[in-house]
């Protein structure tokens, strides 16, 4: 039997599969490959990894044998049921120790669930997300490892290697916590992501009703992308307004406004309800595109439903770009406080000891949201570690003072236009709740005990429940109280 070479083994041989796979190769680490379908182990041998230290496998057996030890196995296939499946065949192959990856967008409670039962066979698992697409994943993606720590001596090494780098030499991989750390930060991130794409859709929206072109769109943009926005998804939205069909016309405007979805923005919306944080934003960015695809009941809605009438808009072009420009930034700082608000709920649930800093960091290049942005972000973890709010940090503090005149402008001269912009509004509606010192939740309180003798606490007595007969014949017992 010829003695073992595989550093790592992966499986899912789809477009992320094999560029990760290229990404390990050309850091000096071999990779074996394997796919369920094999014949795609093959044609890749002899097209994309030809001439590289690249080895196939006929056989799960056959992989799992030329793996050195501890054997670590990774998996890039579609999260759910395939997952499950794959580590079912593999445990009867592994020995105590090995490592099993998961390196698809899977649920965080399915890691957490994959690494009691996996730890009950001594081994170890890893949930990890990655972010970057497949440019990233060959040439350097963000790495977001959690799960057994055990098994991160044992993957550092290579996840480190092909991960994106800050500033050339940090790398935007480090680990993130136990069981399922590392695929909640994830879905947070593709949260933050559905929030980023919906505020800059909004923007290209009202640029596109106040009449400008989409050539003074793409300068806008270029413009932003070199200043405190500078940012991936700016820098391709510049060059997706720019871009020309074969016959000469813009392609964008040829395009369905219908947009797909793949589920993680979702899950971060429910996370949010469930631990009870306010993710309003990345919610508004979900539903943005439920309401996109209901497109055929739009258009007989638009033939029906009154507007605005022949209100148009009066004011200087330019100083209102600027005033989006205020409001797409200060309406992101709010998406990020949000998501990492969530993060910090989510740590003291589940007892993980998040390092949000380093959170940024890994955010900060290689993936879908990497900005200069979150370089201020990291900045204000390193000087308070236990800042509560984002919003709290003096660097954010004097931005949003900066970028509110502007912001309130566009938010009021949208609904005046009737130009839709939910992200936009639901992030300055969150702000001034956040920064109100007092709420109407007092008449709520008063509400819910008046039709269900839900009790109410009184201003002074904190953490004593009251209840009041509103009626005179409501009676005195009243029903228990609860936290959402």
């Amino acid at each position: 039997m010829s003695k073992p070479v595989g550093d790592i083994a992966l499986i899912g041989l789809a477009v992320m599969g094999q560029n990760l796979i290229l990404n390990m190769n050309d850091h000096g680490f071999v990779v074996v490959a394997y796919n369920r379908t094999v014949e795609k182990v093959q044609n890749f041998l002899e097209n994309e990894a030809k001439g590289t230290k690249v080895v196939g496998a006929t056989s799960l057996e056959d992989m799992v044998s030329k793996l050195k030890l501890p054997r670590r196995v990774m998996m890039l296939v579609k999260a759910g049921p395939a997952v499950d499946d794959f580590i079912k065949k593999l445990v009867p192959l592994l020995s105590k120790g090995d490592i099993i990856i998961d390196g698809g967008n899977s649920e965080y409670t399915d890691t957490i669930r994959r690494c009691k039962e996996l730890e009950a066979k001594g081994l170890l698992f890893v949930g990890s997300g990655v972010s970057g697409g497949e440019e990233g994943a060959r040439y350097g993606p963000s790495l977001m490892p959690g799960g057994h720590a055990e098994a991160w001596p044992h993957i550092k090494p290579i996840f480190q290697a092909i991960s994106a780098k800050v500033n050339k030499t940090e790398p935007c991989c480090d680990w993130v916590g136990s069981d399922g750390a590392g695929h909640f930060v994830k879905m947070v991130h593709n949260g933050i992501e559905y929030g980023d794409m919906q505020l800059i859709c909004e923007a290209y929206d009202l640029m596109r009703s106040i009449g400008m072109n989409q050539e003074e769109m793409a300068q806008a943009f270029e413009e932003w992308n070199k200043g405190e926005l500078d940012s991936f998804l700016i820098e391709i939205t510049r060059d997706i307004l720019r871009y020309k069909d074969t016959d000469g016309k813009y392609l964008l405007e040829k395009i369905r406004d219908c947009a797909g979805q793949k589920g993680t923005g979702k899950w971060t919306a429910i996370a949010g309800l469930q631990y009870g944080i306010p993710v309003t934003l990345i919610g508004e960015a979900v539903f943005g595109r439920c309401l996109s695809a209901l497109q055929n009941e739009r258009q007989i809605a638009s033939k029906i439903l009154p507007g605005v009438g022949d209100i148009k808009f009066n004011k200087d072009k330019k100083k209102f770009t600027e005033s989006i420009r205020d409001a797409l930034y200060a309406s992101k700082i709010v998406s990020y406080s949000q998501g990492f608000m969530l993060l910090r709920q989510a740590a003291e649930n589940h007892n993980w000891s998040l390092d949000y800093g380093s959170i940024a960091l890994m955010w900060r290049g290689g993936c879908i949201i990497r900005s200069v942005f979150l370089g201020d972000i990291k900045e204000a973890f390193d000087k308070d570690p236990k800042l509560t709010n984002l919003l709290l940090a003096p660097f954010f503090v004097k931005a949003m003072s900066r970028c509110q005149k502007g912001w309130r402008e566009v938010v009021a001269t949208a609904s005046e236009l009737g130009i839709p912009i939910p992200a936009f509004s639901c992030a300055l509606s969150f702000y001034d709740g956040y920064r109100a010192a007092r709420l109407p939740a007092n008449l709520l309180q008063a509400q819910r005990d008046y039709f269900g003798a839900h009790t109410y606490e009184l201003l002074g007595k904190e953490g004593k429940w009251v209840h009041t007969n509103w009626t005179g014949h409501g009676g005195n017992v009243s029903a228990s109280t609860y936290q959402a």
